[in-house]
């Protein structure tokens, strides 16, 4: 492990087909202290066979150690290295002869905090992003002079109002930036849902994965 880059080098799993023969290739990210194979549960439970899922795992369990309302200067170099790994990812994958319109991101927690902040820096024409229990990453008050354009990516964000680590205000923060950028914007809040995903959100990502 390089310390300016704890997430190189770190294993990726895949469930599904190769992702040189799906339709869709969708990067899972985990959450703090969880793993890159309890993350494709939610493959399973999406259940789609031509849909390709890559989860890569972060050192440690954790893709930065702070809360993503810290000053993002706190949470470097982590923040940063898990950034860098995605990016990897995507570029791979496009070496690969896989286009950016067909790569999805899905992330739950600090895992769907990263897939959002990863894609806004990105701002592309994706299959499809998906927040579950997330929002974009930074203190309040964080510029998000993004650039570029997601040209109509179909965009989930999906939380509960009594989110103990997702502040309300963040989930809408994030829903307007991404429409800003020209996303479709699909933000759904759950009341008294907590910290967790519900069969409605499972819902929703199989649709826009299909």
């Amino acid at each position: 492990m390089a310390l300016n880059d704890p997430h190189a080098a770190q294993p990726v799993l895949r469930r599904g087909p190769a992702p040189g023969d799906a339709r869709i290739v969708t990067i899972l990210v985990h959450g703090r202290g969880a793993t890159a194979e309890s993350i494709l549960s939610i493959a399973d439970a999406v259940d789609l066979g031509d849909v390709s899922y890559l989860a890569p795992q972060a050192n440690g369990r954790t893709w930065y150690p702070h809360s993503f309302l810290t000053p993002i200067a706190q949470n470097e170099p982590f923040l940063t290295s898990a950034l860098g790994a995605l990016d990897a990812l995507v570029n791979d994958l496009h070496r690969q002869g896989v286009a950016f319109e067909h790569i999805a991101f899905a992330g739950f927690s600090q895992g769907g905090c990263l897939s959002l902040e990863f894609a806004a820096r990105h701002a592309r024409r994706y299959a499809a992003v998906a927040g579950l229990s997330a929002g974009l990453i930074g203190p309040p008050g964080t510029l998000r002079d993004y650039a570029g354009s997601f040209a109509g990516t179909p965009v989930f964000l999906g939380c509960s109002d009594a989110d103990a680590h997702i502040p309300l205000a963040r989930v809408h923060e994030s829903s307007e930036v991404f429409r800003r950028l020209g996303a479709a914007v699909d933000e759904r809040i759950y009341p008294g849902m907590g910290h967790t995903v519900s069969q409605d959100e499972i819902e929703a990502l199989r649709a826009i994965l299909k």
